[in-house]
């Protein structure tokens, strides 16, 4: 007989550094006037379009984004720069993504009760590495003592549900007693900080969760994991092609193209149907409809697709006790938003109280757990 695996600890880790709706419009308009000054006779005879302006407004209005946290704000409004500058480390220091990793995963031991040596594997899931080899799970396995297993997945926004998915597979299947899956959302060098449609979306922050069996759960808050759920069918209206292989293409490795870009309508009106249909489906398995559901911890990546998708399953609006709102302070942080709604808003239910984490993002990907409060 199989025992019940559970999520015992939860941590939330952002930067000390935020940016505001109205100091990147700030920028990025003072970018758009000196590209349109800088090529007016080619904007006049038609060779090039004119940058478009943006407004804190646009954004608020767009996606529900307020603000959003950044691991290193130099450099990233700086209209002669307009990214991120983060100073290398040498390979014999803890890498920046491992760094903010470690941070998310004592919080996460905090809340479990735990210490780093109780934990036998670790996973680091998230939509980047900032390098193939070694795994920085491996690396956070070897900053925190832990002995055991480590590895890394990318699952871009369904990063955090995939991971533990795979906490869950392999403590059912005995393989680890205890696992960490930690959620290092670095995403601001990716960012296109001159493109209006996009430089507003993504935070920078990181998430971990702990899971164990209920036998060993000794945290004030513990959510036996009914099952999971996963759906990926592949599109190319969410992409990034940044990576190795463009040493040998011969482009600019840096182009728009190669950064994060979407088909955003059309990613809306895909992702919405797909992501109500997953979780119904996965509710249903349990015999339970979404009116049983108390709380709803959702992929924070516009506050319009969740809207939409919590009126489609409940067929009214959710208000924000049920479904929680994290974007308008932390923005889109790719896999680890579902998190930190979770993290931020689970103490209060009791026992006996269900909620489904879900994400959805480039894949397509969908990732669901059904979980109860004990």
């Amino acid at each position: 007989m199989s025992q019940q695996v559970v999520i015992s600890g939860v941590g939330v880790w952002h930067p000390k550094d935020s940016v505001t709706n109205e100091e990147l419009v700030d920028s990025y308009n003072a970018y758009v006037d000196a590209f349109n000054e800088d090529n007016k006779a080619q904007i006049d005879a038609g060779e090039i379009a004119a940058m478009p302006y943006s407004s804190a407004e646009f954004i608020e209005k767009a996606s529900g984004i307020k603000s959003r946290y950044i691991y290193q704000k130099e450099g990233a409004l700086d209209i002669k720069r307009m990214k991120p500058k983060i100073s290398p480390r040498g390979d014999d220091e803890l890498s920046h993504q491992a760094e903010i990793a470690v941070e998310a995963a004592k919080l996460a031991l905090a809340s479990a009760n735990l210490e780093a040596a109780d934990i036998d594997a670790v996973i680091v899931s998230c939509a980047y590495t900032q390098r193939a080899y070694p795994a920085i799970a491996i690396e956070v396995q070897e900053a925190l003592n832990i002995e055991g297993f480590g590895f890394d997945m990318l699952v871009a926004c369904s990063a955090a549900t995939f991971g533990m998915h795979r906490a869950y597979e392999m403590l059912c299947a005995k393989n680890a007693s205890r696992v960490l899956v930690i959620n290092p959302e670095l995403v601001s060098p990716q960012i296109n900080y001159t493109d209006r449609d996009s430089h507003f979306i993504f935070g920078d922050v990181a998430t971990a969760t702990v899971l164990e069996l209920a036998e060993t759960a000794k945290s004030e808050h513990v959510y036996d994991v009914l099952s999971t759920k996963a759906l990926t069918k592949f599109s190319n209206n969410i992409r990034s092609n940044f990576g190795y292989m463009t040493r040998a293409e011969d482009v600019d490795p840096y182009g728009p193209d190669k950064l994060f870009h979407q088909a955003g309508r059309k990613v809306f009106k895909e992702v919405c149907p797909m992501a109500a249909a997953h979780i119904e489906a996965h509710l249903a398995s349990h015999d339970l409809t979404p009116e049983g559901v108390k709380r709803w911890w959702l992929h924070q990546a516009n506050i319009n697709m969740n809207t939409l998708i919590c009126k489609r399953l409940l067929g009214r609006d959710a208000d924000r006790t049920e479904a929680p709102i994290v974007l308008d302070e932390f923005a889109n942080t790719a896999s680890a938003g579902s998190v930190i709604a979770f993290g931020l808003n689970h103490e209060d239910l009791v026992s006996g109280d269900v909620g489904v984490l879900c994400s959805f993002g480039a894949g397509y990907s969908i990732g669901s757990l059904v979980i109860r409060k004990r």
